[in-house]
């Protein structure tokens, strides 16, 4: 039996309750956010996230329990503040994703590179160790 990403629908788990009754543009104006792409074979989970014109050192990948959360932060230059915008559709601020990974990773070893706006998370998996346990006989 091949263990699972996830138990839930991945695209569903930690996304916004209001993204499936408000259009996605105002969705993504409520709840700042970078889009990712999540794959796995049988050695690791890989998570690659958009993250351009945000420097490597504004971004911190974290792992708490099953939990890898990814955030950023986009300033906005003051010289950008004295122009006149006609329309702002580039997101600025903290941008932050958590996704559940499960029980079956090796935590010491996950690997984090940022090249050209793409961050690409390599979180290797662990065999399961055997459950253990016993018959208990009913008296």
């Amino acid at each position: 039996m091949s263990t699972t990403l996830y138990k839930r629908d991945p695209l569903k788990m930690f996304e916004d309750v209001f993204n499936e009754k408000v259009s996605p543009f105002f969705s993504s104006m409520m709840t700042p956010s970078f889009k990712v792409d999540i794959s796995e074979d049988d050695n690791a989970i890989f998570i690659d996230a958009d993250l351009p014109g945000i420097k490597k050192e504004d971004i911190k990948v974290s792992m708490v329990d099953d939990v890898l959360s990814i955030s950023a932060e986009r300033v906005q230059s003051e010289e950008e503040k004295k122009k006149g915008y006609h329309r702002v559709e580039r997101l600025w601020g903290c941008l932050n994703r958590s996704f559940t990974v499960g029980e079956n990773v090796d935590t010491e070893n996950i690997e984090a590179k940022y090249d050209n706006g793409v961050l690409c998370v390599v979180v290797p998996k662990v065999k399961p160790s055997p459950k253990t346990g016993k018959e208990i006989p009913v008296k």
